[in-house]
């Protein structure tokens, strides 16, 4: 798995009931953009370094916004960054 900053972690859940996690990628851990990521996470604001298992995919930006209609959850607009210390 290979990402850059600005890509989106996205973390599929294994429950109906509960929602895919959604976090923007602000660092990554190689060169070439492997893991580990440092990810900055939509609900709740929070940084967290991440080594993705099979449950997650990147997304780039474009690709993220491309799926959002079909019905993909995804943030409000204008709120994807929005973390403890913007608030």
């Amino acid at each position: 798995m290979r990402a850059q900053p600005g890509d989106w972690l996205v973390v599929k859940s294994a429950r109906a009931e509960v929602p895919d996690r959604h976090g923007r990628i602000v660092a990554v851990g190689t060169a070439d953009g492997g893991p580990p990521f440092t990810v900055r996470w939509f609900l709740g604001g929070y940084v967290s370094t991440v080594f993705p298992g099979p449950d997650a995919v990147v997304l780039t930006a474009a690709e993220r916004k491309a799926l959002a209609p079909g019905g993909a959850r995804r943030p409000r607009r204008g709120s994807e960054d929005v973390g403890p210390s913007r608030r």
